[in-house]
């Protein structure tokens, strides 16, 4: 309970023995970025101790630094800290050897709230007084997540649906570009997603998918009718189930499959939320994490927010103009179709009157957010602000530049995540033009490569963005799961990251790879320019070979840079 905690608070914990033998205090500085700050002057260090009744016996917090910045050492008993309502709420909660830990304000406000505590004065004294008086906190200190959006007529410059996404995730997770054909299957046929084993589709649709390489489904893609879809992690009243269900990215894989438009998508999604439910572990480690989504689904003609607490869901239909998501619930009275007892579930919860328009933002949303999902508030009003500003001019490029975008935090680095790919991708209302999707499949769109795709009938599927498979020898597969770490590095991935690690602290050697990178993009928007306004009449082989050469032109640069 305590990790999950953590995890919803974005606070990075470290392993602290409750007898270790060392006493030096951990510095633990988050850095400055876009104008947004905090500093935390120091870490509380703490062990706990605890009788066969689990009564506290002992609260050991071997040094702090006050709100005056003098140091206080504390030689232990829970009498000597009656002052600091922190290490009391924490040791309540606790029931195993605490890690240490920094703490912001909002965190320390909800851990008191959970053990009836008062956040007194001592509850703020770890941190920059300035926090007190108004001080803003930055949203690179805590781990964020994923941003996506969408543009239709006549925000988009062109008659086209632009959509976009950042995938931000645990920071060494890799994620790869997986192309899946259609296919038909017989009556009674099975699908093992992640975790569970679902009923198969009679046919499903060629895919493309952008997802971390060790589980089944995506955190976004494409199919070949040019449905898109991409999802987000959303924490509401509703309580997440760690038990083995579907996650929201088996779901987004799943729709993509059996969905020839976006409003099918929907469906889709919304029966397999019925019939198997939402759950389970959305991070290779032992530790849990889970997360209920929200999910930005379009296609040529129209877009859709679905937004899901639980079983529970809710849609809201964009027929113009753009939108985006960012890790919190969105969709408040516009609402296009619901779960058949949404709303009597929240008046039985005490969330809604019954009288008052029903606003689903209002009712399902958690009173007190998490750290993460304060923080992707200023995200998501960032995003906004973005696309208005683009409003009627929205290209593929300016999706590119928008994801890149670190002053927002849309484009991230922080707490142990990162922007580990991203996706942009163009669907013309034309039937007759192609659709164009395009794909970093490296972390960091600022440092990577947009590369396109096209659906045809004999895709190559390319090697160099596939990782490496492990079977029943596969962490997810083993009992218990995620015990140990394998290598799921693909060639593009180890490649770039080398690139980039050579180039650090050389400012020449890094415009240098940067200028190489953004002429391959130039050339390759340039040919995406052409196929979109029928300049470019690539045959169908042509276009099957159009992300396998983009690809390997990108790896043959970098492999010459790392020689």
């Amino acid at each position: 309970m305590f990790q999950q905690f953590l995890y919803d608070e974005g606070i990075d914990a470290m392993d602290w023995p409750s007898h270790s033998p060392d006493l030096n205090p951990i510095e633990h500085i988050w850095d400055t970025q876009a104008g947004f700050f905090v500093r935390v002057k120091a870490i509380l260090h703490f062990t706990v101790a605890y009788d066969e009744d689990h009564n506290i016996c002992d609260c050991l917090p071997l040094k702090c630094i006050t709100k005056s910045g003098q140091e206080n050492a504390y030689s232990g008993g829970t009498s000597q800290i009656s002052d600091l309502t922190v290490c009391t709420a924490l040791c309540q909660i606790t029931d195993l050897t605490c890690s240490a830990a920094a703490f912001t304000v909002p965190a320390l406000s909800r851990l008191c709230e959970a053990t009836s505590l008062p956040a007194g004065p001592g509850s703020a004294a770890i941190l920059d007084p300035g926090l007190e008086q108004g001080g803003s906190i930055s949203m690179a200190a805590y781990p964020s997540s994923c941003d996506c959006f969408v543009s239709l007529p006549p925000a988009s410059l062109s008659p086209t649906v632009v959509f976009a996404k950042n995938s931000d995730r645990p920071r060494m997770e890799v994620q790869e570009v997986v192309y899946y054909g259609a296919a038909t299957y017989p009556r009674g046929a099975k699908v093992m997603c992640t975790y569970i084993e679902v009923e198969q589709a009679p046919r499903t649709l060629a895919v493309l998918l952008s997802r971390p390489a060790w589980l089944w489904g995506a955190e976004m893609g494409a199919n070949e009718m040019g449905v898109c879809i991409g999802n987000e992690a959303v924490w509401t009243k509703e309580p997440v189930e760690e038990r083995d269900a579907l996650l929201g990215m088996d779901l987004v894989r799943l729709a993509l499959e059996r969905a020839h438009s976006a409003k099918d998508a929907v469906q889709v999604i919304a029966d397999l939320l019925t019939q198997y439910g939402q759950g389970g572990s959305c991070k290779e480690d032992p530790e849990p994490f889970m997360y209920h989504n929200t999910f930005l689904l379009c296609d040529r003609l129209e877009a859709y927010v679905l937004e899901t607490a639980g079983q529970y869901w809710v849609a809201e239909r964009i027929t113009e103009g753009a939108r985006n998501i960012s890790n919190q619930l969105s969709v408040g009275t516009s609402i296009w179709q619901e779960h058949p007892q949404l709303r009597s579930h929240a008046r039985a919860q005490g969330w809604w009157n019954g009288t008052e328009e029903f606003n689903f933002r209002t009712a399902y949303s958690l009173k007190t957010q998490p750290v993460r999902m304060e923080a992707a508030k200023a995200r998501y009003k960032a995003g906004q602000e973005l696309l208005e500003k683009q409003k009627g001019h929205i290209t593929a490029e300016s999706m590119i530049q928008l994801l890149r975008n670190k002053e927002s935090g849309i484009c991230m680095d922080s707490g142990g995540f990162r922007t580990t790919s991203s996706m942009v991708c163009v669907l013309p209302r034309c039937p007759h033009l192609p659709c164009i999707h395009l794909l970093t499949a490296t972390p960091d769109p600022s440092r990577s490569v947009f590369k396109p795709f096209a659906f045809c009938s004999h895709v190559t599927q390319v090697p160099w963005v596939l990782s490496p498979t492990f079977g029943e020898k596969d962490p997810l597969r083993q009992t218990p799961r995620f015990q140990t770490q394998v290598d799921r590095r693909h060639e593009l991935y180890k490649h770039h990251q080398r690139a980039l690690e050579t180039s650090e602290g050389n400012e020449n050697t890094q415009q240098r790879l940067q200028d190489k990178q953004r002429k391959m993009e130039a050339d390759n928007l340039s040919l995406v320019s052409n196929l979109l306004s029928g300049i470019e009449t690539s045959s169908p082989s042509d276009l099957s070979d159009l992300f396998l050469l983009c690809v390997e032109k990108e790896l043959t640069f970098y492999q010459e840079e790392n020689n």
